[in-house]
């Protein structure tokens, strides 16, 4: 887990340190991207830092808005849901917020778990995708790497999230599917908006586009293939998560 990486003996090129290929993230992700094809492929420091910005925002909302009242928005937020707890015995009612209470909890108390999964699912999709389809050479180990990488924007949602909770947002208010204002769907309504409606604005989130796009740009650099390749293997499934998603929303909301 050193900081410092051992130079690419394949190519003589010294390789980066963690915090070099984090600062190039944001500034010249190219660069990030080839030094993980030379095969430096530390990243733990990115998944440290994202996991930390998660817990300044569970601070937040276990400090400031409080996981009960967060149950009770996800309730309020969903009619159907809402309308259904309304005609519940209140044993059955207590019983469900209790569900989503503890379930919502826990379940960003466990996120760094929760992130490894996901990341090493995404790899072996993407894996597939890039090599089988478009030819390319990358290894489930670059692929992991690059989306732990790929992922730093996602620490700014968090922390845009924390100021608006810690800068005195009403608990009342407060909307997990939402918490930054990152996203067209932070701007809207809900339950006013039409479900498919806010469930796709929500989706067309800024720094998960981000996040895409240098997701896109890394494959292709350890997959070595085109850029057009990358950006059609991520945002084909991301179209697809899209399509999904608003569709159900649409069905059920």
């Amino acid at each position: 887990m050193s900081d410092i990486e051992v130079p690419s003996a394949a190519e003589g090129v010294p390789g980066l340190s963690q915090w070099q290929r984090i600062v190039n993230t944001f500034t010249a992700p190219s660069k990030t991207f080839e030094d993980i094809k030379r095969g430096n492929r530390s990243w733990w420091m990115p998944f440290i830092i994202s996991i930390l910005a998660g817990y300044v925002l569970f601070a937040g909302i276990t400090l400031k808005i409080g996981w009960a009242q967060v149950a009770e928005n996800m309730v309020h937020l969903n009619p159907a849901v809402e309308e259904s707890l309304a005609q519940a015995p209140a044993a059955q009612r207590e019983g469900t917020l209790k569900g989503m209470h503890y379930g919502t909890e826990i379940g960003f108390a466990v996120n760094p778990i929760l992130v490894l999964a996901i990341v090493a699912l995404g790899s072996l999709l993407l894996m597939g995708t890039i090599n089988f389809v478009f030819g390319g050479k990358a290894t489930f180990g670059s692929i992991f790497v690059v989306w732990m990488y790929a992922g730093l924007p996602g620490i700014i949602k968090a922390l845009l999230g924390s100021v608006v909770i810690f800068a005195g947002m009403a608990p009342e208010s407060f909307n997990l599917n939402n918490f930054a204002p990152t996203s067209i769907g932070a701007f809207l309504t809900q339950p006013e908006t039409n479900a498919a409606l806010y469930k796709f604005a929500s989706w067309l989130d800024g720094t998960t586009i981000w996040t895409m796009i240098l997701l896109a740009i890394g494959i292709a650099s350890v997959a070595k293939v085109k850029r057009g390749a990358g950006y059609i293997t991520v945002f084909g499934w991301w179209t697809l998560g899209l399509l999904v998603s608003v569709g159900w929303a649409a069905i059920h909301g």
